[in-house]
């Protein structure tokens, strides 16, 4: 598909912090000129806080509730790329709206590749724990089977570009669910 083509639905990245979401979903959306939401970005100008600040000031539960709302105000917006926070799938509600909006791709990457570009961020709330890699490592184990409930997998590995990685995105979509992406 290129620019101007038609979008069916909106595609929405899911997956790990560190997996890529939010640099596959800005290729995606240049590349298929639609808009692009990052969720944790809409949520961080929502409160102008950012999301470290809105962890430590009001807890997971209230940044949960606010990150349902964003997607839900997201995923109305008409059909563009979504990039969700590694959470956001992991809740019910938020695979039903998704599912009944658009189609999941759960960009899979391994605990080697998470850590190596997580690790010397500070701005992971869930990681600042005494044994932040134990903590990812747990997490991934404890998300995967709910993030293998998405529509799409596609694997992206630490020495995959930007580029190799969108473009598995897109293969995978027209291999299928071919409807979403149309020509003109």
């Amino acid at each position: 598909m290129a620019d101007g083509g038609l979008m069916r639905r909106n595609i929405v990245l899911i997956g790990m912090m560190g997996a890529g979401k939010t640099a596959i979903g800005a290729e995606l959306a240049r590349r298929l000129g639609r808009p692009f939401w990052d969720t944790d970005a809409e949520i961080e100008r929502a409160a102008a806080m950012t999301i470290p600040e809105i962890f430590a000031r009001d807890g997971e539960e209230f940044f949960r509730a606010r990150e349902s709302e964003v997607l839900s105000r997201v995923l109305a917006a008409g059909e563009g790329i979504v990039s969700t926070g590694g959470g956001a799938w992991t809740r019910e509600p938020n695979r039903q709206r998704i599912s009944d909006a658009g189609v999941s791709i759960w960009l899979d990457c391994d605990a080697d590749t998470l850590w190596h570009r997580v690790r010397s961020r500070p701005t992971r709330p869930l990681l600042q724990t005494a044994d932040p890699r134990g903590t990812l490592e747990r997490m991934l184990a404890e998300r995967s089977p709910i993030y293998a409930l998405a529509d799409l997998r596609v694997t992206a590995g630490r020495s995959d570009s930007i580029d190799d990685t969108t473009n598995r995105v897109i293969d995978a979509i027209n291999a299928h669910h071919p409807q979403i992406l149309e020509t003109k």
